[in-house]
């Protein structure tokens, strides 16, 4: 079930007045309805992987108690490798069995060596990739013993496939989310409508920025052989404010829809294309798996604790792995890489904590030094985005080829202009208003011009009127594919 459809409009009024009216007073029998709630909204796209969903969590759950009743090492480790094995497994099988299999095949050829090989028609199942991982990190940190295991299955399933952040995340750490289960929950409307604000700015990015953008983006990107490089420019940069308001835009309306049930799930994105560095940049773009992957990869890798050459391999580790969690594609692989060859520096000139604090924290406007920084940063993230979006490596090095020919100053007609234009000036109005609102959890949270109640309201109205009329139709949210 999609956010941004009709399905929805219905689903969550609905969801919201059972929740609140009748299963308020009794939190097991509130807990039950998210976990039914939720297989509803997920099944509600193919209610046949539902079974992977309740594998993963039942699997998961009786790891944990097991995990807690043994004190023996190797029982503990093998109910630990129990979990990964399988939550991995199935990730690993939906997900990478065609890669891993025509890679295969394509290595032996390139000996001059011909082998059979196997293709399955295999459906990748909405969300396994985030729900894979919380469900791990559940298991890791009960062997760690950061977190007790849960003896109350339903509310274990309910934090499983709590369905706001079900399919793209945020991914919720149990030490966080876990515990907000078992506790009373009461409506509280100042909260209530901080989350109707989140969901309205999480919208305004996904249908009018996003989805406008994509328009020209999926243009441009399926037909880049015959456009000219300074398109082909124009098509990254599209590229890069519909995967940034697609993928926020969820998160804010995930966020905001939790509000809405007493719930607070952590922030996602942190204004990610105000950043100076690519270090910062990865401290504020998906922000739970980048810390997923720091907490459960990097540190006991090793992190940056050790000698500058284990430093360095673990950063291409995570890199690649986070590429490659993304797609089976060796584009993705590539990106990881090309981002870790970002990175790498920042590391080894001790430079990658440098830009901690918030942009300009304290001024209206930020530095001529900064201002570049950031404009840097931000050409880096275009360039390596191209091999984000590109289908293959041949295909990515033909869109790189056409940008660095002459053609770069050539723009190809790709649309009426004034659409164009207008999309490139929504855009604008877009990042003036993250600007000016970068010190918040998201954009709209507290701008100035809220102490004035007329206007709040003319803002609201008007951010509605322009989903209205220039949102997008009900198009995929991009990270489903992941």
């Amino acid at each position: 079930m999609l956010f941004n459809s009709f399905d929805f409009a219905i689903f969550l009024p609905c969801f919201f007045l059972i929740y609140w009216f009748v299963f308020n007073k009794n939190l097991k029998l509130q807990n039950a309805f998210v976990v039914i709630s939720s297989y509803l909204f997920y099944g509600w796209w193919d209610y046949r992987f539902l079974s992977l969903i309740i594998i993963s969590t039942l699997v998961d759950y009786f790891v944990g108690i097991s995990i807690k009743k043994s004190e023996n090492t190797l029982k503990r480790k093998a109910s630990l490798l129990l979990s990964i094995v399988v939550n991995i497994g199935l990730l690993g099988f939906f997900k990478y069995y065609n890669f891993f299999s025509e890679s295969f095949v394509e290595t032996f050829r390139i000996f001059g060596k011909e082998i059979g090989g196997s293709s399955l028609y295999i459906i990748l199942p909405v969300g396994i990739s985030f729900y894979t991982f919380q469900t791990l990190s559940y298991t890791i940190d009960v062997y760690r013993r950061k977190i007790e295991p849960t003896q109350d299955i339903i509310s274990f399933a309910a934090f499983v496939s709590f369905f706001p952040q079900l399919v793209a995340g945020p991914i919720e750490r149990a030490t966080n989310f876990l515990p907000q289960f078992f506790t009373k929950r009461k409506f509280e409307y100042s909260i209530a409508v901080d989350g109707l604000k989140q969901m309205l700015w999480g919208f305004f990015k996904k249908m009018v920025i996003a989805d406008r953008c994509a328009e020209y983006a999926n243009f441009i990107f399926n037909n880049s052989e015959n456009l000219t490089g300074g398109t082909l420019i124009l098509g990254v940069f599209f590229f890069a404010f519909q995967i940034y308001g697609d993928f926020s835009g969820y998160s804010d309306i995930a966020i905001g829809t939790a509000k809405l049930f007493g719930f607070r799930l952590r922030q996602n994105f942190a204004f990610p294309y105000f950043s100076r560095d690519i270090a910062e940049f990865w401290r504020r773009w998906h922000i739970s798996l980048t810390s997923w992957f720091r907490d459960y990869v990097y540190i006991p890798l090793g992190g940056s604790r050790k000698s500058k050459i284990v430093s360095i391999r673990n950063i291409i580790i995570v890199f690649v792995l986070s590429g490659f969690w993304h797609g089976a594609n060796w584009t993705f692989v590539i990106w990881g890489l090309l981002n870790a060859v970002y990175f790498i520096p920042l590391l080894l000139l001790k430079k990658n904590r440098k830009n901690i604090d918030i942009v300009a924290e304290q001024k209206k406007w930020i530095s001529f030094k900064e201002l570049c920084m950031i404009i840097l940063t931000f050409l880096l993230t275009l360039f390596a985005w191209i091999f984000f979006r590109t289908e293959s490596l041949n295909h990515a090095v033909q869109y790189i080829s056409t940008i660095l020919s002459e053609s770069a100053f050539v723009y190809t007609k790709i649309d009426n202009p004034v659409k164009v234009v207008t999309t490139i000036a929504l855009i604008m109005i877009f990042i003036y208003i993250e600007w000016i609102g970068r010190r918040n959890n998201y954009a709209i949270e507290e701008l100035k011009l809220y102490k004035n109640k007329v206007l709040k309201w003319i803002f609201y109205y008007i951010i509605v009127i322009m989903i209205f009329v220039f949102g997008g139709m009900q198009q995929n949210f991009i990270y489903f594919q992941f």
